[in-house]
Order: C-alpha cells, then sequence, then structure tokens
C-alpha cells in the first residue's frame, strides 16, 4: 500500500489503522522557527474526536497527539515532525460477527479485491480514524499560514433537505466564532435547530444523513498554485476527496455555473480602496487558472449518508453466497460523518495551501532574493 503521502514540500505521511495500537503522522517540509505545541495540535483534534457531543459516534477516544521529534523548546526545528495518537478505546469484537459480510458502503470488498488481506477491525486503514493524525499536520499548517496572514473557517452548509442561510459577508474570525459554538458546526442557529431534530429522527430510526460542508479561505495572495499539474483548486480537490465519504466538491459558482451564461460568470476585475485588483464578484471561487486570485477561497463539499446504519440490510458473504447484515448491538458510528468532517476539510486545506506557499518560493527570482542569495 504505496499511497500513505500527500503534498510535495510540506509533506505528510500518515500510518496506523482504526483498531490498531496508534495511529500518527509524520510530517516532512515544515521550516524551522515555527512555534507549535501539542496543546494547539490537541485543541484541534478535539473537534474531530468521537464522542465530542451526543449527535456523533459515542467512541470514546480522548485523542492527545504526543510529539515524538522535530520540535525543540517549543520550536520547529526543520527536521522530520512525528506525532503519534494512541488508540485507548478500540473494540474489534464489535467486528468478529460481520467480519465476513462485505458490508454496502463499506472498503472491506475493494480492499480484500486489491490486497487479498484486510483489517476488519473497523475498517483498518480504511476507517475515518485516519483522519485524525491529518488534523494534527492541519493544525501545524494552519500555524504556519497564520504567520502570513491566511484564515481558514469551514462550516456545515447543508444537511439532509436542511440548508444553512449562508453568511455571505461576515468576517472569518465571527464565522468561525459562531460555527465553533454550535454543536452541528452550523453558525445559523435555525438551521442548527432543524439539524438537530433531523439527526435524532435519523439515529431513531437506524439510519443515517448526508451533507455538504462549506471552506472559506482569506489573506491569500495571488499566486498559489502551479499549472498544470498541480493547480491549486486541483490539489484540494484531490485533497477533499481523498477524506473518507467525500463524494463531490465545487468551487465558487460551482455547478450553479451550468445555468449561467459567460457575461453572468466572469468576475470582472476592478480596484479596491486601496488600490489593489480584486474582482467584483467571485464565482470563481478565489482561483483563475489555476491559481490564486486574492478573491477568497470558497469551496463546498458534500459528504455521503454514513454507510454504517443500524437498518439490516442484504448483501454478500466473501463466498458471494446472500446474507442480512445486521450490526452487533453496541455498535458506534457517526449518524451524520459529515460533522466531524469540518476540522477535517479545515486541515486538508491547510495543507494544500502550504504545500503551495513553500512551492511558490521557487516560482521566481527577484531582486530581493538575488540579493539575499549572494550576502
Amino acid at each position: 500500500m504505496a499511497s500513505n503521502q500527500f503534498g510535495q514540500i510540506f509533506r505528510i505521511t500518515t500510518w496506523g489503522e482504526s483498531h490498531g495500537k496508534a495511529i500518527g503522522v509524520v510530517i516532512d517540509g515544515c521550516p524551522a522557527g515555527l512555534f507549535i505545541s501539542e496543546e494547539e495540535i490537541n485543541l484541534e483534534l478535539i473537534l474531530r474526536r468521537p464522542g465530542y457531543n451526543a449527535l456523533t459516534s459515542p467512541r470514546k477516544e480522548e485523542d492527545k497527539a504526543e510529539i515524538y521529534s522535530g520540535v525543540f523548546e517549543g520550536r520547529t526545528t526543520g527536521a522530520p515532525i512525528s506525532i503519534i495518537i494512541p488508540n485507548q478505546n478500540a473494540d474489534p469484537s464489535k467486528y468478529e460477527p460481520i467480519k465476513d459480510l462485505l458490508r454496502p458502503g463499506h472498503a472491506n470488498f475493494t480492499y480484500g479485491e486489491k490486497y487479498g488481506h484486510f483489517d476488519y477491525r473497523g475498517g483498518g486503514r480504511a476507517s475515518a480514524r485516519e483522519t485524525a493524525p491529518r488534523v494534527a499536520a492541519g493544525a501545524i499548517a494552519k500555524k504556519l499560514l497564520m504567520e502570513f496572514g491566511i484564515q481558514i473557517a469551514a462550516f456545515v452548509a447543508q444537511i439532509g433537505e436542511v440548508k444553512t442561510i449562508e453568511p455571505e459577508h461576515e468576517e472569518i474570525d465571527s464565522l468561525r466564532e459562531e460555527t465553533l459554538k454550535s454543536p452541528v458546526f452550523c453558525p445559523d442557529k435555525e438551521a442548527e435547530r432543524e439539524i438537530i431534530a433531523l439527526i435524532e429522527k435519523a439515529k431513531e430510526e437506524g439510519d443515517s444523513l448526508g451533507a455538504i460542508i462549506e471552506l472559506r479561505a482569506e489573506g491569500l495572495m495571488p499566486v498559489l498554485g502551479d499549472p498544470t499539474y498541480e493547480k491549486l483548486d486541483a490539489n484540494l480537490a484531490k485533497a477533499m476527496l481523498s477524506i473518507p465519504a467525500c463524494k463531490g466538491i465545487e468551487f465558487g459558482a460551482g455547478f450553479a455555473a451550468a445555468n449561467m451564461k459567460g457575461s453572468e460568470h466572469n468576475d470582472l476585475f476592478q480596484r479596491n480602496i486601496e488600490g489593489n485588483v480584486i474582482t467584483k464578484t467571485n464565482h470563481a471561487g478565489g482561483v483563475l487558472g489555476g491559481i490564486s486570485s486574492g478573491m477568497p477561497l470558497v469551496l463546498r463539499c458534500v459528504f455521503k449518508p454514513t454507510s454504517s446504519i443500524r437498518k439490516t440490510q442484504t448483501t454478500l458473504n466473501k463466498k458471494g453466497q446472500k446474507a442480512d447484515l445486521t450490526l452487533p448491538e453496541g455498535s458506534k458510528h457517526d449518524p451524520c460523518v459529515a460533522i466531524r468532517a469540518v476540522p477535517i476539510v479545515e486541515a486538508m486545506t491547510a495543507l494544500v495551501l502550504a504545500d503551495a506557499f513553500l512551492m511558490n518560493r521557487s516560482a521566481r527570482i527577484t531582486r530581493e532574493s538575488a540579493k539575499s542569495y549572494s550576502s
């Protein structure tokens, strides 16, 4: 399985399984001198961890990250940063009764066909548990981006048929603050109440819900992204689609562009009060030609309903025989995986932007950089 790395310069390698001893990440390419602590990483992990509230999986994991290398006296040294997160509430016994069944919506069939040997304990490497190390790495990427005024905020834009009224002109700090107050990461209080009721109903019925998460990033300079095969939006799309259960992504106007004319979709250039070039609208979502335009980055991701549900489903066993799948009593799953995916979407965005920022430093030689090289 040789596909566990992500990024070019700011590069991560994640490891571990859902019910193994631990999970973790190794980060290469983080510049030296960045102040970072385990506390900052753990604050991000709290938002993703199971058992965070009654609307998520009841699996209890503290998700306490431990930095094993790459940080000395509170600052990064430039060496690989190794972070380990112990699995404290792993219970593979729940999967024994269903280990020979092909679980609908899960990867045990495709993993089994590809590798011939599959860790069925919670999905092993295919589990969303693998996203905890991504969030840990994303905390460091966020800290790096903040050094240069780049901020990120994601929120639940829709769960089921309930849509959030989008706070179009709200400052990103306020948007993030309101979002973090909500148990479902929804800044719209009316929508929050409807979403909670919808999730509780799905739990009672033994079913699950899909959702859309929206993300905004501000402070991006108009230089991030490298055509042709390292486009910013292309790398963001790959990042989002690598998250378990994410099935689609759009930028700016997105698929609504199919109903627009060029005269409506084109973002007209103008200058703001400070004299900077901006666009009158942002249908492109902050990316032009694969390079950030300086406008806010706006993207939305759709997440499928959780595949593990209490309802009995008809499937096949490994021998190809028809069988009924009923999850064992006490199984722990999210009624809507997208709630805990909000910090994951932020983390993956931060990783892409941090990598793009570092890659951009080699884009061209300026007089200032030439002077520094010769001095």
